[in-house]
């Protein structure tokens, strides 16, 4: 039996055209809702010392791009990476896993005795050494892989040391293979075109996106524009110093770029934005290199960092003492972007008031610069230390560390780190030792 309904022609006529305005309607809902996804902008300095920007009260360093975003930002002045060395904080940054589950806790292979790093970095065995770095990136989940497959498109730029940057999960990059990051490393020093260019792309798409901007900057070699250089030979003695403030200027400038390029876009207000320095670093006045208690170190000098979250109008700006490590941001973003978080995640979501208010400590493991055994992480542990309010507590590795001693400080009093505790207070450093071995212990 059929039925039909009694709609008079005109009646007809408007009720198609109901239908069709619901359609283009749920079409252009689904179009605006595909656009509204948040973007993900994620900025790594590269060797920069936690007290070198002009918010953090640094009297000569001038940073107003990076000042600027702080203000913008929910900011935690207390941050640190787990480990003072580039490629492990770079893999823990994406991975959102300490050096020790995600294996990659090394700059480079276990050398080959008798050869020279030149040699050895051109070998068979640096070549297979990297390529069980890379698979121990591919065995876990990365921020850029998961965004990827949810349809962002994704783009890497500057340091890279897992391969290709496909490897970590990256539709878009720059780096092809080679250590440090090969082509991604002109990023800030000589261009910004990869990242314009890649942002018109994702407009013109109407694709949501991830910029993975890792420039080698302060990073050596120090060659700021002379025009930097020459306002900081003035404020210092030492011009290996001047170069590295210059530098450290250089790169906030390349900060302020890349904001006006979301700005100039309209991409600001849908964009998250974080920052974070890799490791630390403290010029040595006496020469190009690095001193004492900063990178590859243990020390405040090479884990500190801010750390910052910015999105506008969703994001309450505040300046927050709770500790925050870069551990915490994969599992901030997979949040933020309504994704479900990988199994065995160790840090918290930095938006939840309630998971920062009651963390109390902190704990991480700084390596050797050359692994001993790339599937061993235990194996390559030069220190473990721990943060639990103001105290904090570095234990030696008795391999690769046989004549160090623990040190405790009280970071509060003491942010140099420059009066060891240890034998005035061994309640805190039996309390502390136990705390970082329920943590991890080797």
């Amino acid at each position: 039996m059929n039925f039909m309904l009694p709609i008079h022609l005109p009646q007809a006529n408007r009720f198609l055209r109901w239908i069709a305005f619901i359609g283009l309607a749920l079409v252009s809902f689904r179009a605006s809702s595909t656009a509204a996804q948040p973007n993900v902008v994620m900025i790594i300095s590269d060797d920069h010392a936690w007290t070198d920007y002009g918010f953090m009260g640094h009297p000569h360093i001038q940073t107003p791009n990076i000042d600027r975003l702080a203000s913008e930002s929910l900011t935690f002045r207390r941050g640190y990476v787990p480990s003072s060395l580039c490629c492990p904080s770079l893999a823990t940054i994406l991975t959102g896993r300490y050096p020790h589950q995600h294996k990659i806790t090394s700059n480079d292979p276990p050398m080959v005795p008798g050869m020279k790093p030149g040699q050895f970095q051109a070998s068979d065995a640096f070549r297979a050494g990297r390529e069980t770095m890379n698979a121990h990136m591919r065995a876990v989940p990365t921020l850029a892989r998961s965004l990827s497959e949810k349809g962002y498109l994704t783009l890497q730029t500057g340091k890279w040391w897992q391969g290709e940057f496909q490897q970590g999960g990256f539709t878009h990059g720059m780096t092809r293979g080679g250590r440090h990051g090969d082509d991604g490393l002109v990023i800030g020093r000589k261009t910004m075109e990869p990242i314009d260019s890649f942002l018109d792309e994702c407009v013109e798409k109407q694709k949501p996106f991830l910029v993975w901007y890792a420039p080698l900057l302060p990073h050596d070699p120090h060659t700021p524009p002379e025009r930097l250089l020459e306002k900081y030979k003035k404020l210092h003695p030492s011009i290996h110093v001047a170069k590295y403030w210059a530098m450290v200027e250089w790169f906030d400038e390349t900060v302020g770029q890349l904001m006006r390029s979301l700005d100039d876009r309209k991409l600001t207000e849908n964009t998250i934005v974080v920052y974070v320095a890799d490791n630390g670093w403290i010029q040595n006045p006496d020469g190009p290199r690095y001193a004492p208690k900063s990178k590859q170190s243990p020390y405040d000098g090479g884990l500190r960092t801010p750390i910052m979250v910015r999105w506008p109008g969703k994001i309450k700006p505040e300046q927050s003492d709770d500790l925050a490590q870069s551990i915490d941001l994969a599992p901030t973003l997979w949040k933020a972007l309504d994704m479900p978080l990988p199994d065995g995640l160790p840090g918290i979501d930095l938006l939840d008031t309630t998971a920062r208010s009651t963390r109390k400590s902190l704990q991480g493991a700084c390596f050797t610069h050359n692994a001993v055994d790339l599937n061993r992480p235990e194996k390559n542990v030069r220190w473990r230390w721990c943060i639990d309010q103001n105290w904090k507590l570095i234990l030696p590795d008795p391999t690769n560390e046989p004549s160090g001693k623990p040190e405790l400080y009280d970071i509060s009093k003491d942010p140099t780190e420059a009066m060891n505790l240890a034998e005035k207070e061994p309640q805190q450093v039996a309390r502390l030792t136990e705390q970082l071995n329920r943590w991890w212990k080797p």
